[in-house]
């Protein structure tokens, strides 16, 4: 599932590298995206829904999101005004699939200049090792898409019924947006017991409750319970709690002591962005969809179509080439993974071949005037490294 905007470009590099690497797979195309959209109104045709439940695994490269506004302005004109509502194509695969559990591991190669360094009691500089994996409930919290504008009769009377709901009480109820935070019971266990035992199976001494109880008390409360109950099953992996707050100055504090975290759908999409940071940004920052019955594999990193027209192109294909590599762990193929990892990681330090994120210029056509390598020519390395 190319998708929109460079994930077209950055797919097909990955899969020359998983050819490279000798893996051997029938390919099979779906369709998703804002040309499904503006023709179909439809991000995600039917179509593609079946292809998945029938093969269960995915690779996914980008997509277009806008706002309300602006994606009814770019429907086709026959569509408008026939009850088509934009719905992110990716967050509906999490729910229809129940993608329930999202990893997003946030590694850093020795020798990326974009890497997390900071200054010495002495004036010098050092360069923590980063090797965090974030735990991010996928399917409810705030992205669930429980929410209104002027909420109808039955809803707003509802939550008239809170006593903080007074301070709204003089608020036109036309002029109300109402989005809801729902975590359950199952899911926060289903996503703490997953966290503990990737911290147990990969070796990592704690695991982070990131939330924020103190003040969201009934949600970030019923995760933070989940972890004190299953931490109890896991005596020789400690258990932290942090606030999601305090967790952003933290993270480039001390990056190095984090293990594994944990959070619901929000603050893990934060925390995961702020790590991917430390270790050189969304061209490194890969992600796993998991659910009891489908997987989907996909890089965080937007659809950038600013750059669809450059020739060569200029984007980094690494965080899709590494969203391929959890792709080939969760088929068993960890040995060719990590020997695809392997061959990143000597590229990265070895620093000759470098895309224009990683010499810190701008993208643009310029780029590779400048020095930078083209998206082909990062794949061509990776491919020369594994041989």
């Amino acid at each position: 599932m190319p998708g929109d905007g460079i994930g077209s470009i950055v797919l097909p590099e990955a899969i020359r590298v998983l050819e490279a690497a000798g893996f051997e797979a029938e390919y099979v195309h779906g369709d998703i995206g804002w040309e499904f959209w503006r023709k179909e109104g439809n991000p995600l045709p039917d179509r593609t829904i079946e292809l998945l439940e029938k093969h269960n695994i995915g690779l996914f490269g980008a997509i277009t999101s806008k706002p309300k506004d602006k994606a009814a302005e770019e429907l086709d004109p026959s569509l408008r005004e026939k009850g088509f509502v934009y719905f992110s194509p990716i967050v509906r695969l999490r729910q229809h699939f129940d993608l329930d559990i999202c990893i997003r591991p946030c590694r850093s190669f020795p020798g990326n200049p974009l890497n997390f360094i900071r200054r010495t009691a002495d004036g010098g500089y050092e360069e923590p090792a980063v090797d965090t994996v974030i735990f991010r409930q996928n399917t409810e919290g705030l992205y669930a898409g429980v929410e209104w504008t002027n909420p109808p009769d039955q809803v707003y009377q509802a939550l008239m019924t809170h006593p903080k709901m007074k301070n709204f009480a003089g608020a036109p109820r036309e002029e109300l947006a109402i989005s809801t935070r729902i975590f359950t019971r199952k899911a926060c266990n289903r996503i703490v017991r997953a966290a503990f035992d990737y911290a147990k199976k990969f070796g990592y001494k704690s695991v982070t409750i990131c939330e924020k109880p103190n003040v969201i008390r009934e949600t970030s409360g019923m995760m933070r319970q989940a972890g004190r109950e299953i931490a109890r099953d896991y005596p020789g992996i400690e258990l932290w709690e942090t606030n999601i707050d305090a967790q952003m100055m933290w993270l480039t504090k001390n990056p190095e002591d984090y293990g594994v975290i944990v959070s619901g759908n929000m603050f893990g999409d934060i925390v995961s962005d702020g790590f991917a940071g430390l270790v050189g940004g969304l061209g490194f920052a890969c992600s796993a969809n998991l659910g009891d019955r489908c997987a989907i594999f996909e890089p965080t990193h937007g659809s950038a179509p600013k750059y669809v027209g450059l020739d060569p192109s200029i984007v980094n294909p690494i965080a899709m080439i590494l969203s391929a590599c959890m792709m080939l762990d969760h088929l068993g193929e960890t040995e060719r993974a990590e020997k695809i990892r392997g061959a990143v990681g000597k590229v990265v330090q070895a620093g000759k071949v470098r895309t224009y994120d990683m010499m810190r210029i701008p993208g643009s056509r310029e780029a590779i005037r400048k020095g930078a390598a083209s998206t082909e020519e990062m794949t061509d390395a990776i491919i020369g490294a594994l041989e």
